[in-house]
């Protein structure tokens, strides 16, 4: 039996957050689409941007009679409204609660480390918070992408919303590349797989 999963990169819709620490979920969410071959495209009503495909053992967008259905979304709300299109699209859907995976910035996290995590509160993460207010539960899963600590006295608030300095982008790039494959691997193989494969 199949079931149909949700995936929701989060992040600022536009420009001008693009690239931005904020919107590290966002920048997955990318990734999987190119690897599954899939464009996200607007969806009526839904103010959301989703792309679908399949997952099954062997992967994104691998034929498969077992294959599970898999939304990939992000909000074209702001990041404390993300909430809204989350339970938009997964009302639309039929998607239960335990089969959303939200990916975020973490700053508790330094740079370089994921963790992947079922249920838990919002630690002070507007988009997480939204979404657990409008779900009406924590319990989805969370994969959690550092991008480390602002430094000095620096508002965290402001920090997540400058981009990454240039001596960390080749290190981004390969985090958004391993933050894809916890997703994957979250759904070929479970949550107890990916935390041994993710959480180091």
């Amino acid at each position: 039996m199949t079931r149909t999963w949700l995936v929701v990169g989060l992040g600022n819709p536009g420009p001008t957050y693009a690239g931005t620490r904020h919107n590290v979920g966002a920048m997955v969410v990318t990734e999987l689409c190119a690897r599954a071959g899939v464009s996200l495209t607007s969806a009526r009503g839904q103010r959301a941007d989703v792309a679908r495909t399949r997952i099954s053992a062997a992967g994104l967008a691998v034929p498969s009679a077992q294959a599970d259905p898999v939304i990939l979304m992000r909000s074209r709300t702001y990041m404390n409204e993300s909430g809204i299109a989350v339970r938009k699209v997964a009302d639309f859907s039929h998607v239960p609660v335990g089969s959303v995976i939200v990916i975020h910035d973490e700053i508790d996290l330094d740079l370089g480390r994921i963790r992947v995590k079922a249920g838990g509160g919002d630690n002070g993460h507007n988009g997480l918070r939204s979404i657990r207010s409008h779900l009406h539960s924590g319990e989805f899963t969370r994969v959690r992408v550092g991008v480390g600590r602002p430094p000095g006295h620096q508002d965290p608030a402001d920090y997540v919303l400058k981009g990454f300095p240039s001596r960390d982008r080749d290190e981004i790039a390969v985090q958004v590349g391993l933050a894809a494959d916890a997703v994957e691997c979250l759904m070929a193989d479970g949550l107890a797989v990916a935390q041994n494969r993710f959480n180091h």
